[in-house]
């Protein structure tokens, strides 16, 4: 059967949220595809779509609806036609898929750890006690007081160029970024020092980009396999089952990390209470097939030592 391509005349709409980084990961999506099938950059068209999650920056994500924020303009558009395959970055994924769309497409994974980002410091060890720390990220918030609870966390809304403008203009001494956006910015200079796993483990599935079609679009299925990657998919099914039996949001701090080793996968856990006074960690590893299995055992692990209320916010 003859591959049904993209043309100048009819291109692949890409829809993208319009940040810069957001936009450096369409047209890496966009590239990728061009060079699997010799197609020239007419062949395809980015469609930036405004969603609520850039539009609201005076209030945190938990405040007005979590991770979904990021996502559903674009997914209406990809189910009514107006755009043909949608890129996200997967650690703002919910877990559940609309009815009728398919997440599938895994890009290559970039660098997973966090970076600490500071016009002041060269290290969070090396803030000073009481200093102001800015992130929107209950995560990120909820490690650093495990580690420092001596520090003052603000609320740190906004896309990497605002975050920086904002520690220039002292809202906060420093904040952490992902490096996996860093590096796709060409900014990794920006971070003072990249954080290892082991230190502060990262957001579940950062750094993987993600292509999101609709199911019964077969001819774009065939492009988007030609630039998948397996390891990235393998790594984010333990991931994100791990995500999902813990019924993760924005509203909850969750980390997780699935690395491969041969024909071994090693998924390490770890969930906090909002307020940082407790942190629960777990690291296991099964065959990499077992890895979706392997997540949903650890969550229920980690759920069962909580108990109830672990994920409570105290008033």
């Amino acid at each position: 059967m003859t591959q049904m391509l993209p043309t100048p005349a009819q291109p692949l709409k890409i829809g993208t949220r319009g940040s810069p980084l957001a936009l450096a990961q369409a047209h890496e999506t966009l590239g990728r595809i061009a060079a699997a099938f010799d197609l020239p950059p007419e062949a395809f068209e980015v469609v930036v779509i405004s969603v609520a999650g850039d539009r609201i920056q005076d209030r945190a994500l938990r405040e007005v609806g979590g991770k979904g924020l990021f996502t559903k303009e674009i997914e209406v558009a990809l189910s009514d036609g107006t755009i043909d395959i949608a890129v996200h970055s997967m650690k703002d994924m919910p877990v559940d898929q609309p009815e009728g769309l398919v997440l599938d497409c895994y890009l290559p994974r970039e660098d997973v750890r966090d970076a600490f980002v500071s016009l002041k410091h060269g290290s969070l060890a090396a803030v000073p006690e009481g200093a102001v720390m800015g992130t929107s990220s209950l995560r990120r918030r909820a490690q650093l007081l495990v580690r420092r609870p001596d520090l003052h966390v603000v609320e740190f809304r906004g896309n990497v160029q605002t975050r920086l403008r904002k520690l220039s203009e002292n809202v906060a001494e420093a904040t952490f970024l992902a490096m996996a956006g860093l590096n796709r910015l060409e900014m990794a200079d920006v971070a003072k020092s990249p954080i290892q796993p082991e230190e502060m483990l990262p957001a579940v599935a950062q750094g993987a980009i993600g292509i999101e079609r609709r199911a019964a679009d077969s001819a774009t299925a065939a492009l988007l396999e030609a630039i998948h990657d397996t390891q990235t998919a393998q790594r984010l099914a333990a991931e994100r089952a791990f995500l999902a039996r813990l019924d993760g949001s924005c509203e909850t701090p969750i980390a997780g990390l699935a690395e491969l080793d041969g024909a071994t996968l090693r998924l390490r856990g770890e969930i906090l209470r909002p307020d940082g006074s407790e942190a629960l960690a777990d690291d296991r590893s099964a065959p990499i097939e077992d890895g979706a299995a392997l997540g949903t055992e650890m969550a229920e692990a980690l759920l069962a030592q909580a108990g109830a209320g672990f994920f409570d916010f105290k008033s």
